[in-house]
């Protein structure tokens, strides 16, 4: 638990008390009253009825639309399967902005809807729930699929034969295991749209604006940083309380589970009725994330000239012109992949620490960090950020100028993906094996080794496959930290769309198809990795 601790002390805590501080200490002492002053504000009351009400419908229909394709990635087995897996997850790591100027140009003046059919649906709310889908999708698939393809298919086979019909045995067998996973992953949906930054500004118009966006607004835009420090502490609240009430619903059903080898619990869509469910979830597919990931395409190829790799080419020399990069953007593609890389380590480290300590310690502090380790997705990213460049400038803390900087910030972001993966898994697991192993000797090293490493496996690689793409995409706080010759993809995307120009805008697209394929590349690579069958086959 120590690791996790201090981590989470250095790196989160302080720089966003620091913050805090800066925006309502002064040399009279803390403006508490200040408090009071925004929160009687109008304008300030809708941004939160709006910031919550968008948040709670985005994962209802998140769930909606993804458990469906949960259960098919977890049971059934077909051609394509992991390069899908693969597909469904990119957009989670494409930056905001990317995702909103891809969702303008389909929803918006001249996009595909107003072509086909004069339609738009910029600057409504429905678009910003769309691209919300569009982003978490992923979230909920391998959260809850990943646990479902473990579970064991006979323990509801069994319910069937002594009476209980289909939905009736899902019910009352699959779905309570299920509900520790669902819970972790409608969490984390919640708490990125209750968060949710570039898609809101660049799809929600001056109409719509959440807490994210008004906090930027108030730094960047008014200089009002005591209303932005106030807004940050609403939304620290507003998460804490929600991950206090999820860690106190959900330990309460959760329970050890007999977990299998995923190879063993898919099989071939047999009957009419898995036919249509996987025909309906390639269609949501296709519909839903393949044709936004198509227009970046498209626009990436479409030059001055017609289509071609004019933009690509352009990224080879663009840091030679001055003024937007001191390097070629394309050295972005390998300082992103150094960076996730180690973020990844970074977080798989501390979260499985974190994961492993939850586990096997029980009361009121260990629930309490339980509900602190998912705060980094609940607080301002702009906040996080000018925390960093604050407070980490001093011995013997002094790391402004070092690389390691940015990986510290995407960790931060993956952990808490790494922890909810890994511990509805864990707590599934039924703890006398671990007294079994000590009985008979073993260290808990060496338990951990052979009782829990063969079981959370599967559980390891989902969690790094989130935290190394969460890493890829991560915006809000790197674009403050990243140095101006050591971009990393998204920072350098979004330098080039706020730029005018063609050229700007072709070569933000071409570097965002860049980001999304060496995206599906790594992830297919993850897929391919299988755990040792002769081992986690026994349990």
């Amino acid at each position: 638990m120590t690791v996790p601790v201090v981590f989470f002390a250095l790196f989160f805590a302080w720089p966003v008390v620091a913050i805090v501080g800066r925006g309502l200490k002064t040399a009279d002492g803390w403006q508490w009253g200040r408090v009071g002053e925004v929160l009687g504000e109008p304008d300030i009351l809708d941004v939160l009825w709006f910031t919550t009400w968008q948040a709670l419908a985005s994962t209802a229909l998140t769930l909606l639309l993804a458990l469906p394709a949960a259960y098919v990635f977890a049971r059934l087995d077909f051609p394509g399967k992991q390069l899908l897996r693969a597909v469904v997850t990119v957009p989670f790591v494409l930056p905001t902005v990317v995702v909103g100027t891809a969702f303008l140009a389909m929803l918006g003046r001249g996009g595909l809807l107003d072509e086909l059919w004069g339609v738009r649906l910029d600057t409504t709310v429905w678009a910003i729930l769309l691209a919300h889908v569009f982003f978490n999708y992923a979230v909920v698939v391998r959260t809850v699929g990943g646990l479902w393809s473990q579970l064991d298919p006979r323990q509801e086979e069994a319910a069937r034969v002594l009476g209980a019909g289909r939905f009736g045995a899902w019910r009352r067998v699959t779905l309570p295991a299920l509900a520790p996973a669902v819970a972790a992953a409608a969490l984390m949906v919640f708490l990125f749209t209750f968060t949710s930054f570039g898609v809101v500004q660049i799809l929600g118009g001056p109409g719509y604006s959440t807490l994210e966006v008004e906090i930027y607004r108030q730094t960047a835009q008014f200089l009002d940083l005591p209303t932005a420090a106030v807004l940050t502490l609403v939304q620290f609240a507003a998460v804490g309380a929600i991950l206090a009430v999820h860690a106190w619903t959900v330990r309460r059903r959760e329970s050890a589970l007999k977990l299998v080898d995923p190879a063993q619990t898919a099989r071939r869509p047999g009957g009419p009725g898995q036919w249509a469910l996987l025909g309906g979830v390639l269609l949501t597919v296709v519909v839903l994330i393949l044709v936004p990931l198509g227009v970046l395409i498209e626009r990436s190829l479409d030059g001055p000239d017609g289509y071609g790799f004019g933009y690509y080419r352009a990224l080879q020399s663009a840091g030679e012109s001055g003024g937007t990069f001191l390097v070629p953007p394309l050295e972005a593609v390998w300082n992103s992949l150094q960076y996730a890389v180690v973020a990844t380590a970074i977080a798989l480290l501390v979260g499985a620490l974190a994961a492993a300590a939850l586990t096997r310690r029980a009361g009121r502090l260990v629930r309490g960090f339980d509900a602190l380790l998912m705060l980094p997705l609940g607080v301002s990213a702009v906040t996080v950020g000018f925390g960093f460049l604050i407070t980490l400038n001093q011995p013997p803390l002094d790391l402004r100028t070092s690389w390691i900087l940015v990986p510290l910030a995407q960790a931060l972001v993956g952990v808490p993906f790494v922890v909810r993966t890994m511990l509805p898994v864990l707590r599934a697991v039924d703890g006398r094996l671990r007294e079994a192993a000590a009985v008979l000797g073993a260290s808990p090293l060496r338990a951990w080794r052979e009782v829990d490493l063969p079981l959370v496996r599967r559980a390891l690689l989902v969690a790094a496959g989130f935290a190394f793409a969460v890493s890829l995409g991560e915006f809000g706080a790197t674009v403050f930290i990243a140095r101006p010759d050591n971009p990393t993809l998204p920072v350098a995307v979004a330098r080039l769309l706020g730029r005018a120009g063609d050229l700007n805008y072709g070569q933000a697209m071409a570097l965002s198809t860049i980001l999304m394929v060496v995206c599906a590349v790594s992830l297919l690579v993850l897929e391919r990795v299988r755990p040792d069958r002769s081992v986690s086959g026994e349990f």
